[in-house]
């Protein structure tokens, strides 16, 4: 029996740095030949370890996701609601504003600007912000039904709200916003919390 060569790269050192020319230049932007420079691999090799283009993209939102969501969702338990959303906004802040990695955000921008052919990407990252939007607004539900906010308070516009701000410091941090100034919008959203 004939036994494959053995891969000449690590692949997840050659996914993280995919991950990073996906982040910096975003999906569409990204040629293969972006691709393969960055990962030190020709496109034969990248063929056989991540499939194509998109299946690659994929495993880089996977692995970006894998790296941040348990902060993100460690911000989510705190105790009471308000000091959750609003260390939520910190932690995000500054991932988008650390220095070792690509400014913004690779699921808000990752498929900004995208054509025809890039619909199956943009759709997978609107499910991915969905379901961080949908991970607020259960936090929020539960901040109301324990009395934390007004008892007119919509949970589902509130987290539609907070994930706005969210959108909004990926785009600022991508222009260039420092984190203290995005440290400052972050308290000026959470001047509109509605406490009960």
């Amino acid at each position: 029996m004939a036994v494959g060569r053995p891969r000449a790269f690590d692949v997840d050192q050659a996914l993280a740095r995919a991950l990073e020319v996906f982040w910096r230049k975003g999906y569409a932007a990204t040629s293969l030949t972006d691709l393969t420079e960055a990962m030190d691999i020709n496109k034969p090799s990248l063929y056989a370890a991540f499939g194509n283009k998109e299946a690659l993209f994929r495993k880089a939102v996977d692995l970006y996701e894998s790296e941040r969501a348990p902060v993100a969702m460690a911000a989510l338990a705190e105790p009471v609601a308000r000091v959750a959303i609003e260390r939520l906004l910190n932690v995000i802040l500054e991932s988008h504003t650390h220095p070792d990695n690509p400014p913004g955000c690779l699921v808000v921008q990752g498929a900004l600007p995208s054509g025809a052919e890039d619909e199956p990407i943009a759709r997978e990252l609107q499910q991915r912000r969905a379901a961080t939007q949908g991970a607020i607004r259960e936090r929020l539900e539960r901040a109301k039904a324990e009395g934390e906010l007004a008892a007119d308070t919509d949970p589902a516009d509130l987290a539609r709200y907070v994930f706005t701000v969210i959108e909004g410091l990926a785009a600022q941090a991508r222009d260039g916003a420092t984190r203290e100034e995005l440290r400052r919008l972050v308290a000026l959203a959470m001047r509109a919390w509605p406490a009960a």
